[in-house]
């Protein structure tokens, strides 16, 4: 029944997207810093052990309230409490109002406003960055944005779904991704976070996304331009086998035939290779050396298309297994 509960997750966020500002992800940063204000004591093994009830607990007692709903309900309200937890986790509304806002500037010429989105989106400097770059950067930071929040989501979903484990996969994933951003932020709250911590919490993040990170990767490279998408794949995992987000943006870059890469904006918000030191614009290599044509406004769209086609690719995937798993 993934399917269904991707399929209706997604729709109800579409149509009511999850404010900004909700009660549950305030509950989630305010678990995230009482986990590491008392059981982080600064040695390897105290990193490992918030790290561990940071994340796992919710997504335990995301499963325990499926298997209890599942054998005490029945099947149907398993359904409605894994439509519950997708549309906490899963969702473009998240982060898209930000790429259309900066869209229409662009196409409405408004460079001003447009850098302005871009700074107040992402909490960096961007100066007096050119139109290309602009559209460069809202690419990179849009796609990223895509994976984690939907792509990602629905991988481990489906993987951890298909065993009888319900909707902990989404949980894990998404915990996962937050507390490695949160106890990076240059923020004060990340003063609470020992490198001990952070360090752990990185190698977990880097572990958890692995797959998927080459697996939307691969749906980009189907829905995209199959043969660049590989090869840019190709070569940015020869020179930076560790990189889950430079495989995603190489492929994204083959897919729709866009240069990314660069040295024009170092400073990122999101942690892993947006934020640890493995920025996406030194992975990536010079703008000027990579293949691909500059970036346009119109580039903007085709990352639209990109990414719609690969959830379609994505759903229709679950469809026929789901169907299979029914006649069968």
């Amino acid at each position: 029944m993934s399917f269904f509960a991707i399929l209706f997750a997604l729709l109800i966020e579409q149509a009511r997207p999850l404010a900004r500002s909700n009660p549950i992800h305030a509950g989630l940063r305010a678990w995230a810093l009482s986990v590491s204000r008392n059981f982080d004591a600064g040695k390897a093994h105290h990193g490992w052990v918030a790290w561990s009830l940071a994340v796992v607990v919710p997504a335990l007692v995301t499963l325990a309230v499926h298997w209890a709903l599942l054998w005490g309900l029945g099947w149907p309200f398993a359904v409605l409490w894994s439509v519950a937890v997708l549309y906490i986790t899963l969702g473009f509304r998240q982060f898209s109002h930000h790429f259309t806002s900066i869209r229409d500037a662009l196409e409405d010429g408004q460079e001003d406003a447009a850098r302005e989105r871009l700074a107040h989106w992402q909490q960096v400097d961007v100066g007096l960055l050119p139109r290309s770059e602009i559209v460069r950067h809202v690419i990179e930071y849009s796609v990223i944005s895509a994976h984690r929040h939907v792509f990602g989501v629905l991988a481990w979903f489906s993987i951890l779904a298909a065993v009888g484990l319900g909707p902990t996969g989404a949980v894990l994933y998404r915990m996962a991704e937050f507390v490695s951003r949160y106890w990076h932020h240059r923020q004060p709250v990340a003063q609470h976070a020992s490198e001990a911590l952070q360090r752990a919490s990185a190698q977990a993040w880097w572990l958890i996304d692995w797959l998927p990170a080459r697996l939307t990767a691969l749906s980009f490279a189907v829905v995209g331009s199959f043969e660049e998408a590989i090869e840019g794949w190709r070569f940015h995992a020869q020179r930076f086998p560790n990189d889950n987000d430079g495989v995603v943006l190489a492929a994204t870059a083959g897919a729709i035939n866009v240069r990314l890469g660069g040295e024009a904006l170092k400073a990122r918000s999101e942690p892993s290779a947006l934020q640890q030191g493995l920025e996406i614009d030194a992975d990536l290599g010079d703008s000027d050396s990579t293949p691909g044509v500059a970036p346009e406004v119109g580039h903007l769209r085709s990352v639209v298309g990109l990414v719609w086609r690969s959830v379609v690719v994505w759903m229709l995937l679950l469809a026929l297994l789901t169907l299979a798993r029914l006649l069968g």
